[in-house]
């Protein structure tokens, strides 16, 4: 994939002939997901999110209808990533890849935001560089936030 980030449930695309972007559905699927720890929300987009799968499905108004509102139907996705398929059968899109428009013609629709979200958890926190981080953030001891709060509970329980 060389550094090109997975699409997700909620990317941001925007037709080049549209007036406004929209967030896309991933409806193809249920099983994979990518950026979420809990694997209960970022559904991975594949080649078959087609036809209406956005939120608000239109891109405002359409420049190739004479201004009138968009409604977007996808036909075909181009510049996936072709050595994983899904087990719905898709392959999975890119944050470069962009979708065919019976209207627009051509690759019309791109995404200009894949969806994904950095959440940072103690394992990242672990593997920082101790030294670098004291010098981007010197109030904090990032030893600290990897640390197990400990708590008195045993000890309180044990004086009654």
């Amino acid at each position: 994939m060389s550094e090109k980030h997975i699409v997700v449930q909620g990317a941001i695309c925007k037709c080049q002939f549209g007036s406004a972007p929209d967030q896309l559905k991933v409806l193809s699927h249920e099983k994979e997901y990518a950026n979420d720890k809990a694997a209960a929300k970022k559904l991975i987009a594949t080649t078959l999110e087609l036809g209406t799968t956005f939120e608000q499905n239109s891109f405002g108004s359409c420049a190739k209808m004479r201004n009138k509102p968009c409604k977007v139907s996808v036909t075909e996705w181009k510049g996936f990533y072709e050595n994983v398929v899904l087990t719905n059968g898709g392959k999975i899109l890119l944050e470069d890849s962009k979708a065919v428009c019976p209207i627009g013609g051509s690759p019309c629709i791109e995404i200009i935001n894949h969806g994904q979200v950095a959440e940072p958890s103690s394992q990242n926190f672990k593997n920082a560089n101790a030294g670098m981080q004291k010098q981007v953030n010197p109030l904090v001891n990032t030893s600290d936030l990897s640390q197990p709060k400990r708590t008195h509970q045993g000890v309180e329980d044990a004086m009654q």
